[in-house]
């Protein structure tokens, strides 16, 4: 168990206990993108009993990969890109295509199958892009700020790190859309083995982008803007 208070960040919450995060996502709290949020803001923000919420987090064990939280910045950008990054790029594209699959067999009893199909192909057509920024630019320029001052062409590590925040954002939108269209991933009685899939690894990959939004906008960002002014 971990200790649990309203005035703790959602945050820092998810980062102490991963398994805190089923938790927060099924009373609506958002700690992907606003992980700074306190656990009493956010309760008030949604309508929630804060005590509700915080008696069922500190009945939790620790459960999940905490390493991560004590890796430095250079560090924790490989990890992202090792542990997320990897899964991404290889899950994306085989999602986008299962989409199409299942709305072509299933799409005229379930017609709600065409939004899930853009959806994941807009997700996919977003991220992949994002992760090529961070890898080519953002992230080797955080492990440069970490050997010393240096100046990029684009200016401030803020400006990139701003840049790849908003996109967060507008990734999280595209979550929620599609917890919302599926009815929070039911799978329907007439489900064949391939819808189930697409549900079940929709849900999964939801679950693994928050954690991997969270480590970024978290702990690698704020880390990234105190080597940069560290270095002013």
């Amino acid at each position: 168990m971990t200790d649990v208070h309203t005035s703790n960040s959602l945050g820092d919450l998810v980062a102490a206990n991963p398994a805190s995060a089923r938790v927060l996502e099924r009373y609506g709290l958002d700690y992907c993108c606003h992980g700074a949020d306190t656990l009493a803001d956010a309760c008030r923000a949604r309508d929630v009993d804060p005590a509700a919420v915080e008696a069922d987090l500190a009945g939790l064990a620790v459960h999940g990969d905490t390493a991560w939280r004590d890796l430095d910045a250079p560090a924790l950008a490989a990890h992202i890109v090792a542990t997320h990054h990897a899964y991404l790029h290889e899950e994306l594209p085989a999602l986008d295509g299962l989409a199409a699959k299942v709305l072509g067999v299933h799409g005229e009893r379930h017609p709600e199958l065409v939004e899930v199909r853009r959806l994941v192909n807009a997700l996919y057509a977003d991220l992949e892009p994002h992760m090529l920024k961070e890898e080519r630019i953002l992230f080797p320029a955080i492990t440069a700020l970490a050997d010393g001052p240096r100046d990029f062409p684009f200016g401030s590590i803020a400006n990139p790190i701003r840049m790849m925040s908003l996109e967060h954002e507008r990734d999280g939108d595209v979550l929620r859309a599609l917890r919302s269209v599926t009815r929070d991933f039911a799978i329907p009685d007439d489900a064949c083995a391939s819808y189930r899939s697409l549900y079940e690894r929709l849900e999964a990959l939801e679950a693994d982008t928050h954690l991997h939004i969270l480590k970024e906008n978290h702990t690698l960002f704020p880390a990234a803007l105190v080597l940069a002014d560290d270095h002013v």
